[in-house]
């Protein structure tokens, strides 16, 4: 430069320009001029600066880290307290919020909401005086705060400087807040205040954490602590050195806004970053797709949140509504399920999956995290149980960080009464009995019983398979990694699982468990021959579990009866036939229970089972068996407790329209599945086969038949439509 006079024009040009270019980079998300050129300006300002000192002013971008480091902070008075905010946790919690504050406000008030990014970082207030930076504090106790104003200063988001008077004006007529532009030309604010909050991006927190490790340092716990750690730093190097980012969110000083809308609006024109997906609501609905939208897409967002910030977008009734305690009555923060709870204990329990292995798992108290019940956690072995010193009805706190299998984390001791419980671990199988063995390191303990029946995960897939209780989405591979994970131990744990338990499992989402535990709840009522033939009786198959069925039916009709009779003696010892006779359905049109089986099977003899048609001496003995079984009984007990309702055949259909005939089935039914059409069959009757044969009556055939198609055509057997079969039915 050639004098003085043309260094002090060209610096105040340049601080204008730069101060432009993050004003657009910030508040408008455009880059007008690349990184490289806008750091070429700041060096051109920078070397002015240091041959002029005397035209240096606290509002240049090369002042941005300034100062001496503090001693200490000063204190500074909000004259506008800076409240928190109530939480809401649930759907039903922002419903009765949305009731209190209708009853506050006029009967004729239209509330409508304004919702936003709720940041996980730290609040702070910005005061303006002329439109320049003067002081930055946090939040404190939200009457006095502390000044950390030359920390915010190397802020890159926060402007040092509000852009011209007139490029607001401009920018409020342009927006259509032609009154706020009117009353901002009257009412020029000499002091202006704003909050909003401090972040940490995400890359910005690993590139620290990194840093550290290199240095031999543990890494920080979260971005929000490095933030406010970072903010109040003495010295404004180390600021400035982690990339701190910020966004405003409330305009506290009166420009002529009637809403939260426009303040944010207003506050953009100013020079500030906002977030672009805040936005007006009109109702709860929409408030909670919202709150679903953000959740579902929380992990990609480059910052961390919480939750979502609902706001009565109306000022006047924001107002009006007042203050409770340190909170607003207009606003409330509608958070994400935390990834951690505190609950209690009830008991623990061993599962023991398909290798032997013995696992711990804690039964909870049922607690939501991350929006899933959580009913059950892994203990994993005997020296987590002692690293954690937990105990029966301990309050622990329980963690699904990274949606993992839930943990215990934490045992809270000083929360006991007394009454906690120590654990041992069994010395003897809790399924089959047997002694149990060590590893060498004496951490796995496992059941040696190669015939364990938990061991035997094929009869839980049969269970839960198409033809007995037909859990949809319960397949050998879920089968597989509940017993692993100690979450169940037979098929009767199916039916206390809970959403959380298998959301918790790698590769199942929200939705997907939804869709399991439902499947699994909707088969608690199971018709009667069904039932039987789930229970994995040796040579106990469809056919036979149906003549079985119809056999214990009339039997306990007979009982029910006695019961009733003088003659009691006489009906029970009376010989009972298979012939359907027309008091059976309405003497038997209710739910049989489980108890009323294991009472009927307990008076029989292997010879009252030899005797029925269709069984004989061996599958008379093998059911015969498998009744006496004491696991068995503990078994069918069990699903008593969990509801499983059994319904009676109406066996006067049983005798219906294809009484002695046999079927095929063959290609894809658009109707119903094979296994509905195999079960139609058999309840009026007839008889299904798996293969084609001399005796075979009818094939009925779906889209793409396969050989049973060819072979029924070469034997001359006929075939059936899907249409021609549902006329048969």
């Amino acid at each position: 430069m050639n004098n003085k006079e043309e260094a002090k024009i060209r610096i105040e040009k340049l601080k204008k320009e730069i101060n432009r270019y993050r004003y657009a980079y910030h508040a408008l998300n455009k880059s007008i001029i690349s990184d490289e050129a806008l750091d070429s300006l700041k060096k051109e300002l920078s070397d002015l600066e240091k041959q002029y000192p005397e035209f240096i002013t606290s509002d240049s971008p090369t002042q941005r880290v300034e100062g001496k480091p503090l001693k200490k902070f000063k204190k500074v008075e909000h004259k506008v307290p800076m409240l928190s905010l109530n939480d809401a946790f649930s759907e039903k919690d922002v419903s009765d919020w949305h009731e209190r504050i209708k009853k506050l406000l006029p009967p004729s008030a239209k509330i409508d909401f304004y919702c936003e990014h709720k940041f996980d970082g730290l609040a702070v207030a910005l005061e303006y005086q002329e439109g320049m930076l003067i002081v930055g504090s946090t939040r404190g106790d939200g009457k006095i705060g502390e000044d950390i104003t030359q920390n915010l200063k190397t802020i890159e988001a926060i402007p040092l400087r509000l852009i011209d008077p007139q490029d607001i004006r401009e920018g409020l007529l342009k927006m259509g807040l032609n009154e706020t532009a009117e009353f901002f030309d009257q009412n020029f604010p000499h002091h202006l205040e704003v909050r909003g909050e401090v972040l940490l991006r995400k890359k910005d927190f690993q590139k620290i954490n990194e840093e550290r490790k290199k240095q031999g340092l543990p890494p920080y716990a979260n971005p929000r602590n490095v933030a406010a750690g970072s903010v109040r730093q003495l010295d404004p190097k180390i600021t400035a050195s982690r990339n701190l980012d910020f966004y405003a969110y409330e305009l506290v000083t009166d420009l002529g806004q009637t809403t939260h809308e426009q303040e944010h609006l207003i506050l953009k024109i100013l020079g500030f970053k906002t977030h672009a997906e805040n936005q007006r609501v009109e109702s709860l609905e929409e408030i909670f797709a919202i709150h679903k939208k953000i959740q579902e897409k929380r992990n990609i967002l480059p910052y961390e949140i919480d939750g979502v910030v609902i706001i009565v977008n109306n000022n006047k009734y924001f107002e009006e509504l007042g203050v409770v305690g340190k909170a607003p009555r207009g606003a409330i923060a509608y958070k994400f399920s935390p990834s951690e709870a505190t609950t209690r204990v009830k008991d623990i329990i061993i599962g023991v999956g398909r290798t032997g292995n013995l696992t711990p798992v804690a039964i909870l108290e049922p607690v939501q995290i991350k929006g899933v019940t959580i009913t059950r956690a892994t203990l994993h072995n005997k020296e987590e149980i002692k690293r954690l010193g937990l105990k029966i009805g301990d309050t622990v706190i329980v963690s699904r960080a990274g949606d993992v299998i839930p943990q215990i984390t934490k045992v809270l001791p000083q929360l006991r009464v007394g009454k906690e419980k120590n654990f041992e671990m069994p010395k003897k199988c809790p399924v089959c009995g047997a002694f149990t063995e060590q590893d060498k390191g004496g951490i796995i303990i496992r059941c040696p019983n190669k015939n364990c029946p938990a061991r035997s995960q094929e009869n839980l897939y049969h269970f839960v398979g198409k033809g007995t209780f037909d859990m949809k989405g319960v397949g050998p591979k879920l089968v597989d990694r509940l017993l692993d994970e100690g979450l169940i131990q037979d098929a009767s744990d199916l039916f206390d699982l809970e959403e959380g338990d298998i959301a918790s499992l790698e590769r199942y989402g929200e939705k997907s468990s939804q869709n399991i535990i439902a499947a699994i709840q909707s088969r608690k009522e199971i018709s009667f021959n069904r039932f039987l033939f789930a229970l994995g009786i040796t040579h106990v198959g469809e056919e036979t579990a149906l003549v079985l069925a119809k056999y214990f039916q009339q039997k306990l009709f007979a009982l029910t009866q006695a019961s009733k009779s003088t003659e009691k003696s006489k009906v029970i010892s009376s010989p009972l036939s298979l012939r359907v006779q027309p008091f059976l359905q309405k003497g038997l049109d209710e739910a049989i229970s489980i108890q009323d089986l294991i009472k009927l099977t307990s008076e029989l003899t292997p010879e009252d089972f030899e005797k029925i048609p269709m069984i004989g001496p061996v599958i008379g003995k093998a059911i015969s068996d498998w009744f006496r079984d004491k696991k068995n009984i503990a078994f069918l007990k069990k699903l008593e407790k969990k509801g499983i309702k059994l319904l009676p055949l109406k066996i006067a259909e049983k005798q219906g329209n294809l009484k002695g005939l046999n079927f095929v089935i063959t290609g894809v039914l658009d109707s119903m599945s094979r296994e509905e059409a195999k079960a139609k069959i058999i309840s009026q009757g007839g008889k299904v086969q798996e293969a084609v044969s001399s005796k075979t009556n009818y094939v009925v055939r779906g889209r793409n038949p396969g050989s049973k198609y060819e072979k029924a055509k070469e034997l001359g057997i006929k075939i059936i439509s899907e249409k021609e079969f549902l006329k048969m039915l």
